[in-house]
């Protein structure tokens, strides 16, 4: 079993449609494949429950070791794909880590699921915390989304700084250029200086296309919803990217 995370520490940079589009892709490529939204406000477990609300479980008692993390997966409509929604209480997640610091608990979870899961998609909530260190300690791969700005580039450098000073492994994090747009001056410069503003990204750039903003619409992956568009492209030759690395 192979555990991948879309993280940012900067939010509104289209980290939860590259989950969800990658977690799909994956799951049509005949790995079995769990995505676990972590983030409170819930917008992967909204995609893959068809734009519905759907009612996640609080962790309480899975931290207490009374209820296996399998009584908390549910099945999307898509074979190969299932998921854990969230629930409001993910909020107070890292206190409750924070009580149990000894371990990464979120490795553990995941280890009893290693029999029947192929790929394990972490969606996680853009802020730096207890969380999200233990993410990038049990994530196999750490995949960055970066918008061609400034502030965004800044954002990845610092998430760079902060896994060299907890000593996390940088070498497990790869950023790529979402929510592209050549029309911008910005964001053209920026990409045409990729090698040297983000040397260690993926070649594949996400673009800014409103079939990606109908996701949240219809509740449906980009590859359903308009498989010629070049957002669709774009996402497939993510997903072989992402397969190459694992």
């Amino acid at each position: 079993m192979k555990t991948i995370a879309f993280y940012s520490l900067k939010g509104g940079v289209g980290k939860t449609a590259s989950a969800v589009n990658i977690a799909y892709l994956a799951s049509q490529a005949g790995y079995s494949t769990l995505l676990w939204d972590l983030d409170p406000q819930g917008a992967s477990s909204w995609y893959l429950a068809g734009a519905s609300s759907v009612k996640g479980r609080k962790l309480s008692a899975l931290m207490k070791g009374k209820t296996p993390i399998a009584d908390f997966i549910r099945e999307s409509d898509y074979e190969n794909l299932d998921f854990i929604p969230s629930h409001t209480s993910f909020r107070n997640l890292d206190v409750k880590l924070d009580q149990n610091d000894s371990a990464n608990l979120i490795k553990e979870w995941l280890a009893p699921l290693s029999e029947e899961t192929s790929l394990v998609v972490l969606d996680c909530p853009p802020s730096l915390s207890r969380l999200s260190e233990q993410v990038l300690t049990a994530a196999d791969k750490v995949f960055v989304p970066v918008i061609p700005t400034w502030l965004s580039l800044n954002s990845w450098q610092q998430l760079r700084e902060v896994a060299r000073e907890k000593k996390l492994k940088p070498s497990r994090l790869h950023p790529f250029y979402t929510m592209a747009d050549r029309r911008k001056n910005l964001h053209r410069e920026l990409i045409d200086a990729q090698d040297e503003r983000l040397p260690t990204s993926l070649a594949t750039i996400i673009p800014n296309a409103s079939v990606v903003e109908r996701m949240g619409e219809e509740g449906t992956p980009v590859e359903l919803l308009a498989p010629n568009s070049v957002a669709a492209d774009a996402y497939r030759r993510l997903w072989r990217d992402i397969k190459a690395l694992l």
